[in-house]
C-alpha cells in the first residue's frame, strides 16, 4: 500500500526549509463507519496512512523521545480512531487522525490517508481512498483522539479536546450576538488545551453531577455543553486582543473599547499598545484605521470571550455588511493561551495574524519577546520586521489613552514609521 503524499510537495516550515517526516503505512483496523446499516452491525476493515512533518533535529541531536513524536503512540490512536465511535464518513475518520496527530506541538503539518478497501461498492474495484493534507493553517474540522474515561476517571471530568463545530446553548444571561466567521474574534485552528487545561465549571459554577450527560459532553449552568470552546479554564489564561477602528471618533471608540473590557467580568487588561495608524488599501475608499493591542487574562471560556467582545463592538454601532468596509469598532481575539482550534464563528490563533504589521508592531512595542503559535509564527517582533504590510503602519502614538491625536482623516505624522505603502486590505483581521 502506498502513502498518501507522492503526487503532494514537501511541506515547508516558516523560514521555507523542507520539514522532516515520519510515515506510518498500513495501520488496520476493524471499523463500523458508513452509511448503511449492515456497515454498523457487521464492521469491515479500515486502514490509515500518515506522514507527519517535523523537524526531527533536536531529537536527533538529544537522543531524546521528548522533542519527536511517538510513532509507537501515534500508531495505537490512530486505530483506535480507526475502530471507534462510528462515523457515516471516512473523510470524518481522516479529520480525527489529523487532528490527533496535530495536538502535538512538535508536528507543523499531517497527510492522512484513509482507505475503505471492502466499501459497498457495486461494481469492481481496487479501494477508495480518502486523502487530505492539514496544517496550523488549515486546521483539521474534527476533535482528536481522546482515550474513553475509565472507571478511576468519572464522566463528569472529560478530558479536554480539539474542538468542531457543534451547536451549542448559550448559558443563561449570555449576550446573544450572531456569529461572524473570520471577522472581529473570528480566527484561529487541532486543540492544544490552553494552560491548565479547560474544564466544565466556570470560575463561580459548582460541580454538576453529568449522568444524563451524552459522551464527551459536559454541564455548564445546567446547560449541554460539547464544545471544548464553551468550557471555561481552571484559571486565568493570557489574551492577546486587536482592536481597530475608521469610523467615527476612533480614537475615543477604541479608549472607551478598552475600558470596557476592563469592565468585562472574568477579564482583567493587563497592557494597552501604543496606537497605530494605517492606511486601507484593498476595500472601499475610506478613511485611515487606528488600531491598537491590549494583553490580558481571562477566565472565560474562549467563546464565552468571543461573545463578549461582540457585545462591545455592537454597543459602539458595529454592523456586518460588506467585507474590508468601514467600521466603529473590530475587537479581535488574537490568541487564547495555547488553544489552538478551528469551529464555524471561531479560530484561534488568527491565521493571518503573523502577516498584519497592523497588529504585529504595536504587540511587539508591549511585548518585546512575545511569540506567536503556529504555523508561520514566531518571535512577534522578527514577525512585525518582515509582514508585508510593514510599510503602511503610518505611526504609533504612545499616549492614545489621555492624550488626543491628530484625526484619523489627517496626515500628520506623530511617529514616522516610513513610507506609506498599499495594504492587503484594511486595519481589520478579518481582511
Amino acid at each position: 500500500m502506498t502513502t498518501n503524499d507522492e503526487s503532494r510537495p514537501d511541506a515547508l516550515d516558516a523560514s521555507g526549509r523542507r520539514l522532516d517526516q515520519i510515515r506510518l503505512t498500513g495501520i488496520t483496523a476493524l471499523g463500523y463507519h458508513g452509511v448503511f446499516e449492515h456497515e454498523r452491525r457487521e464492521g469491515q476493515t479500515f486502514v490509515a496512512d500518515v506522514v507527519v512533518h517535523l523537524d526531527t533535529r533536536r531529537a536527533a541531536a538529544r537522543d531524546d523521545l521528548a522533542h519527536t513524536l511517538d510513532y509507537g503512540a501515534l500508531a495505537q490512536q490512530v486505530a483506535a480512531v480507526l475502530s471507534g465511535e462510528p462515523v457515516d464518513l471516512i473523510e470524518t475518520v481522516a479529520e480525527r487522525i489529523a487532528a490527533t496527530v496535530l495536538a502535538s506541538g512538535v508536528v507543523q503539518a499531517v497527510d492522512v490517508a484513509v482507505h475503505k478497501p471492502n466499501a459497498p461498492i457495486e461494481v469492481p474495484f481496487g479501494d477508495v481512498v480518502v486523502a487530505i493534507h492539514r496544517d496550523r493553517t488549515k486546521l483539521p474540522a474534527a476533535e482528536p483522539y481522546v482515550p474513553r474515561p475509565t472507571a478511576a476517571e468519572p464522566a463528569s471530568r472529560p478530558v479536554p479536546t480539539a474542538t468542531a463545530s457543534f451547536p451549542v446553548t448559550p448559558g443563561p444571561g449570555a449576550p446573544t450576538v450572531a456569529p461572524a466567521a473570520l471577522s472581529a474574534g473570528a480566527w484561529g485552528e487541532s486543540v492544544a488545551p490552553a494552560p491548565g487545561g479547560l474544564s466544565v465549571e466556570g470560575p463561580d459554577t459548582p460541580s454538576t453531577e453529568l449522568e444524563t450527560v451524552p459522551a464527551g459532553g459536559a454541564v455548564v449552568d445546567g446547560e449541554i455543553v460539547t464544545d471544548a470552546l464553551d468550557r471555561a479554564p481552571d484559571g486565568p489564561v493570557e489574551i492577546v486582543l486587536a482592536l481597530g477602528a475608521n469610523l467615527g471618533p476612533a480614537q475615543e471608540t477604541l479608549r472607551e473599547a478598552v475600558s470596557d473590557l476592563a469592565g468585562t467580568p472574568g477579564v482583567e487588561v493587563v497592557e494597552v499598545s501604543a496606537l497605530a495608524r494605517t492606511s486601507a488599501v484593498g476595500g472601499p475608499e475610506q478613511a485611515d484605521y487606528l488600531n491598537a493591542v491590549v494583553l490580558g487574562t481571562t477566565t472565560l471560556a474562549p467563546r464565552e470571550l468571543l461573545r463578549a467582545t461582540q457585545a462591545i463592538e455592537q454597543a459602539h454601532g458595529r454592523e456586518r455588511q460588506e467585507r474590508w468596509g468601514p467600521r466603529t469598532l473590530d475587537i479581535d481575539i488574537v490568541l487564547y493561551g495555547s488553544v489552538l482550534a478551528v469551529t464555524d464563528d471561531l479560530e484561534l490563533p488568527h491565521p493571518r495574524a503573523h502577516e498584519r504589521a497592523f497588529v504585529l508592531q504595536p504587540w511587539a512595542q508591549v511585548a518585546p519577546h512575545a511569540v506567536l503559535p503556529g504555523l508561520g509564527g514566531g518571535p512577534v517582533g522578527a514577525l512585525a520586521a518582515t509582514a508585508p504590510d510593514r510599510d503602511g503602519v503610518r505611526w504609533l502614538a504612545l499616549d492614545w489613552l489621555t492624550a488626543p491625536i491628530p484625526a484619523v482623516g489627517s496626515d500628520t505624522a506623530a511617529v514616522p514609521a516610513g513610507p506609506r505603502a498599499p495594504l492587503p486590505g484594511p486595519g481589520v483581521l478579518d481582511a
